[in-house]
């Protein structure tokens, strides 16, 4: 192997989408065209078969997933024009043999992916001799969205078999050069390529980075800033859309228009109109935090206004949410910070004290505890568990990414129904 390999994963459920993204990014200088797991549970063989003929002089990698019947698996496959079939590593080693057979039968070779393997080292060494012909370090993308990266396994595995390493799991760029340091021969990658709105200017860049490999600049970020960052990057609407309609909270308008929040929360219960302990919360809160108070829906009476919006802009709060009323808001918007309330009132209350900070609180109908994230833009506001926030930040990251896609193919003329060919995925 000269240098190292770009096999682009085309994971999508449409096959003619796939088809017009394989070109581009062959156009763009990839090696290998993968029909990706869920292009073949949609698609079937015909996947494969399409790719085949598409790109007559390309490595087609069948990602089968094998872990059983492998040699009618891998038959099956070969038969319909893949030249590279992929078995799952922690297959009985009966299932690599069979796989292994019916490989050599047909002239195509096996990639064993390391998805979930337990000892990766030693299963690779033991599926080198077993046959297999070049081995996958594959981090899946559950295992991505918790921070875990196929670099690591790289390094782990180089040197330790002779056969060609495949790495793949959410490389980008700079990700698949630093696995290409660390030993990899063939970068597999999918979204970074398949979700741009340019794919190949995307597989350009990824081509450039491979083959002139250089190891990225390090900052010290703190994992709270990755996962503000992050969230900066995405929508409301992305994130609710990573869990699955979850966590948006109800009846919440943006005062100041187009803005974009993201913080930990701090927590304020308190009654209505009752201004203490939401004004006292500023004084709690650090740089990058949301004051998220309960006000008991009351919309006749404001416990915030213009003097505490003040008040937390000088502390660097990154905004408040309010489920109640809110005042001043014509000097509100004048300050910048984002501030979101259910209601508008000009009457004031009293700062009685009632109430407490940091507890858990039920808020615009969605329960928040200190500490839990939230992301908030015109769209409204979207309360994320802390111990999930980071990896909910990267599913919407993901699925961002994914409306670029078809934002792009709908710039080009297709309606949004054709191309996710709505019909066909209809309930039956």
């Amino acid at each position: 192997m000269s240098g190292p390999l770009l096999q682009v994963a085309l994971d999508l459920t449409e096959l003619t989408r796939a088809i017009e993204i394989g070109k581009e990014a062959l156009a763009g200088g990839a090696d290998w065209i993968e029909a990706g797991t869920p292009l073949i549970k949609s698609e079937g063989m015909e996947a494969v078969r399409r790719l085949k003929a598409e790109f007559p002089g390309t490595e087609i990698v069948a990602d089968m997933k094998v872990a059983d019947t492998g040699g009618i698996e891998v038959e099956m496959a070969a038969k319909a024009g893949a030249t590279v079939v992929c078995v799952l590593a922690e297959a009985d080693d009966s299932v690599i043999e069979e796989s292994v057979r019916a490989a050599r039968l047909y002239g195509i070779r096996i990639m064993a992916d390391l998805i979930n393997t337990e000892n990766p080292v030693k299963r690779a060494r033991e599926l080198e001799k077993l046959g297999v012909d070049i081995i996958n370090a594959h981090v899946g993308i559950d295992q991505q969205m918790t921070g875990k990266s196929p670099v690591d396994l790289i390094k782990e595995i180089s040197g330790e078999v002779s056969l060609p390493v495949g790495a793949a799991g959410g490389l980008n760029a700079e990700s698949a050069a630093e696995a290409v340091i660390a030993g990899a021969d063939i970068l597999l990658v999918g979204s970074s390529i398949t979700k741009s709105a340019d794919v190949r200017k995307a597989t350009e860049e990824i081509r450039k980075a491979i083959d002139d490999p250089k190891l990225p600049a390090k900052t010290a970020k703190s994992h709270d800033d990755e996962i503000r960052d992050i969230l900066m990057q995405v929508s409301a609407p992305n994130v609710t859309d990573a869990m699955f309609r979850k966590g948006a909270m109800s009846g919440l308008i943006s005062l100041c228009g187009d803005v974009k929040m993201s913080g930990k929360a701090i927590t304020v219960e308190t009654v209505a109109g009752d201004w203490a302990k939401p004004v006292e919360a500023i004084d709690i809160a650090e740089e990058g935090d949301v004051i998220v108070i309960n006000n008991g829906r009351a919309t006749h009476v404001a416990p915030w206004g213009e003097l505490a919006t003040h008040s937390a802009k000088n502390k660097g709060v990154a905004g408040i949410v309010i489920d109640g009323a809110v005042r001043d808001v014509d000097d509100i918007k004048k300050i910048g910070i984002p501030v979101f309330s259910t209601a508008v009132s000009p009457n004031a209350g009293e700062p009685k004290g009632f109430g407490e900070i940091g507890a858990e609180i039920v808020c615009c109908g969605q329960t928040v505890r200190n500490g839990d994230w939230l992301i908030g833009d015109e769209s409204g506001v979207v309360v994320i568990p802390k111990e999930r926030a980071y990896e909910i930040a990267r599913r919407a990251l993901e699925v961002k990414k994914h409306e670029i896609r078809v934002r792009e193919e709908i710039l080009q003329g297709k309606t949004l129904s054709i191309v996710m060919e709505l019909k066909r995925w209809e309930k039956r």
